[in-house]
């Protein structure tokens, strides 16, 4: 496969992920936010402010205000628009190697929340619309996409974008809850849940206690959920094995051992082990570790010198 396919393919899947992260965590705490106790309304902003990575950009005092530009502000380069923007421009340049409905479905998206967003307003229920089309519009196109396309080498660098993003993402949003753990109530619990789609899964696991090491277990170290911590560096692994396998002739052993630690790092550990000596930084090791998987990423597919194709 060309670099610049793999690359186009990873970075669709990639911000699509970025976007649905952002629109489950808006979701969830969208009604919160209007809570009318300031000081709760405030520590909730910036608990979503800082697991985003947001900038000063988005600092209104307003939380509605900056809810509403971070869903459709196209210059605002992590809002939904704007992701959405860059996932489709990207798809648009490899529409030979995905499928026509991954195509249509992308494009059909794009057109609807590009046009909701335009018509964004104060009132309460329109911001929650709007995600909730971005959203049906996501499970939609990933649906498509698992269905329509061979599940060969483009579809494990669609994979990998979003697996790594959404471990990247899920720490994030962990290491600004537990940052903030001694003032958080049970509805901060059930929002960070929800925001990971894992409020009715952790129940069925943990019935409805909602204590914070067995948030911090279940979103960090279950493997069996899709939106948790070990479960995206697993499916890396699968999707970083089966490249390697295809792409034989370059030297990935390093890159496997990269993401084989953190995999390693998720499965062999406890939460009891963890929680004792310091969450942040375990939730820093892990964002740190995709970091630089990412970096190597970059590096053997996407920008490599054509010599090392050919090395033996």
């Amino acid at each position: 496969m060309l670099s610049r396919v793999a690359d186009s393919l990873y970075w669709m899947s990639r911000y699509l992920e970025r976007a649905d992260h952002c629109a489950r965590i808006l979701e969830a705490n969208y009604n919160l936010l209007l809570n009318p106790s300031k000081p709760s309304r405030e520590q909730r902003w910036q608990r979503i402010s800082v697991s985003l990575g947001l900038s000063a950009e988005l600092s209104s005092p307003d939380p509605q205000t900056s809810v509403i530009r971070l869903i459709g502000e196209p210059r605002v380069a992590s809002s939904i628009v704007s992701c959405i923007t860059v996932a489709r421009e990207n798809a648009s340049q490899v529409r030979e190697q995905i499928s026509s409905e991954m195509w249509e479905r992308l494009n059909q998206l794009y057109h609807e929340i590009t046009q909701l967003s335009m018509q964004l307003s104060g009132d309460d229920a329109e911001p929650l619309r709007v995600i909730y089309v971005f959203r049906e519009g996501t499970y939609r196109f990933q649906g498509v996409t698992d269905s329509t396309i061979n599940h060969g080498e483009g579809w494990h660098f669609i994979q990998l974008g979003k697996y790594l993003e959404r471990a990247f993402g899920l720490s994030a949003l962990l290491d600004a809850y537990f940052a903030t753990a001694a003032g958080a109530d049970d509805m901060d619990w059930v929002a960070l849940l929800t925001s990971c789609s894992a409020f009715e899964a952790y129940c069925k696991v943990y019935t409805a206690d909602l204590k914070p090491s067995a948030v911090a277990e279940f979103l960090l170290l279950n493997p069996d959920f899709p939106f948790t911590v070990r479960y995206s560096a697993e499916q890396m692994h699968t999707a970083l094995r089966a490249v390697g396998n295809i792409a034989s002739g370059r030297k990935t052993s390093a890159i496997e051992r990269m993401v084989g630690k953190l995999q390693s790092s998720l499965a062999y550990t406890q939460i009891d082990e963890i929680m004792p000596r310091d969450l942040h930084r375990f939730f820093n090791d892990v964002i740190e570790q995709c970091h630089k998987l990412h970096g190597a990423l970059h590096e053997l597919y996407f920008e490599y010198p054509i010599e090392s194709v050919f090395e033996v």
